[in-house]
């Protein structure tokens, strides 16, 4: 590639404030049918490749044990799903339902159950490196319905969960002391927590009805149960929100010292904001992402991607590894990655498609559990992709070595066109220092500061031309 080697400073304007990079030109590499011609920063957070709107229903449906004969188990990230909350905020599209009984519960856990056997049978003796509970909200469950989510899953699955990183997912709402000491007591290492925003009324604008004095209690239990770490959500974009109630936020989540604190673009158009232009709604939120980002890295936190900041030296050690390593996913909307197929069930955002689609899992009988439904099957070109993706779209970069010992030739050979887009707009830089100064890594390419800003552009820029023809048919339920 002629990729220069850069700097990592951005231009700026005669202001002083940083200047925007031309926004990415949305070629054959956008998801998008029928945007314009320009992309703007905000096109989708792309937290897993290929997106799950590119899975359909296998025909025929292979056996678990077909899917995973010859994967490697001895390091694997096992992913409980808990389909429930207490409320629909506005900007969510989650696979989640709310108001669900006990009796539902009661029978999601037994299904739950069957599952987890049916995966054991088909894996054998699996070895699980970090394991994660998300949703909907895992805490929705009460104290014993979590005890018993965690009995039966270490049972079933020979998870010892006390002994690898944990990280669960709670609200204001239901972070009580009963439940934060059953997470605790059962390993959870990491604990996030939904705030979204500490001013009540923007809380109220996102549709999520809570107020400060619930966030702050909550925080003090999730703080006095002892859990080495605590993440705190925040959403800039909210209808009403400005610079300075933005900062308001900030300062009241650093005041927890929380080790994490991710920033997320709202995606939900406001209601009141119908009549802006798209372009004013994205400036507004690039102007409030920068302003969280220098507030943070100030603070002292350091970035690890465009939503994610962290205290210096929080990393586990046993973090699992996205690009290469294998996720058993238990629950109706969870994911199961391997190397050739990425499979789950049905999947929906609507309130009745989603209540259709728990409804049919909790009446699964055993043997159904034992085949995959919903899937994509990658070929060579999808796991290069997933690679490049999920590596450039993390602070520290992508590692030439690492990609050239698996594909057996560097990134550049596949990519080399779209590297160098991305490098002449000033969004990419090869021979890359480490995040925050050091000397230059031969061959390592990382984002900009100002190409993180547009990971939501990127990411999707690099979806293969049979994910976005999917991901096109598609028909929203």
């Amino acid at each position: 590639m002629a990729m220069s080697a850069g700097s990592g400073r951005v231009p700026r304007t005669a202001d002083g404030g940083r200047a925007a990079p031309p926004v990415l030109p949305l070629s054959a590499a956008s998801p998008a049918a029928d945007a314009p011609a320009e992309a703007g920063p905000y096109q989708g957070y792309v937290y897993a490749y290929p997106h799950k709107t590119a899975y359909r229903p296998l025909d025929p449906r292979p056996s678990l044990a077909e899917v995973w004969a010859g994967e490697p188990v001895e390091r694997l990230f096992l992913y409980l799903h808990i389909p429930f909350c207490e409320m629909r905020c506005g900007f969510c599209n989650l696979f989640t339902r709310t108001g669900a009984p006990e009796e539902l519960v009661a029978a999601y856990l037994d299904a739950l159950e069957r599952q987890a056997g049916a995966v054991r049978d088909a894996l054998g003796d699996p070895r699980f490196a970090a394991a994660a509970v998300g949703g909907g909200t895992p805490t929705y469950l009460s104290a014993a319905e979590l005890t018993r989510m965690f009995d039966l899953t270490e049972r079933i699955t020979g998870a010892d969960l006390r002994a690898v990183p944990m990280s669960v997912e709670t609200s204001p709402a239901t972070a009580t002391a009963d439940r934060l000491a059953v997470l605790a007591e059962r390993g959870a290492t990491r604990v996030s927590i939904g705030v979204q925003s500490f001013v009540d009324a923007e809380a109220r604008a996102a549709v999520r009805p809570q107020r400060r004095r619930e966030v702050e209690t909550a925080l003090g239990r999730i703080r006095e149960a002892g859990f080495e770490a605590l993440n705190i959500d925040l959403i800039y974009g909210i209808d009403g929100q400005t610079e300075a109630s933005w900062r308001h936020s900030l300062d009241a989540a650093l005041a927890w010292k929380p080790e994490e604190i991710y920033l997320y673009p709202l995606y939900v158009r406001p209601l009141t904001g119908l009549g802006r232009r798209a372009r004013d709604w994205d400036d507004h939120r690039l102007t409030l992402y920068r302003q969280g980002r220098d507030h943070l890295l100030a603070a002292g936190y350091e970035q690890v991607s465009m939503r994610m900041f962290r205290l210096p030296g929080r990393a586990s050690p046993a973090e699992y590894t996205c690009q290469s390593d294998g996720m058993v996913g238990l629950g109706c909307g969870a994911r199961s990655y391997t190397s050739g197929l990425h499979y789950s069930y049905e999947y929906a955002v609507g309130a009745g498609q989603v209540r259709a689609i728990i409804d049919d899992y909790v009446r699964l009988a055993p043997g159904e559990f034992a085949v995959a439904n919903v899937g994509f099957r990658l070929d060579d070109d999808d796991r290069r992709r997933r690679h490049l993706i999920q590596s450039l779209l993390q602070a520290d970069g992508l590692d030439p070595v690492a990609y050239r010992d698996r594909f057996g030739a560097g990134p550049e050979a596949h990519f080399g066109a779209e590297l160098e887009r991305l490098a002449a707009r000033g969004l990419l830089e090869l021979d890359a220092p480490p995040p925050g100064g050091g000397s230059a890594e031969p061959g390592r390419l990382r984002l900009t500061a100002e190409g993180l800003a547009h990971s939501d552009a990127i990411g999707p820029a690099l979806f293969s031309g049979r994910v976005r023809a999917l991901m096109a048919r598609y028909e929203d339920r």
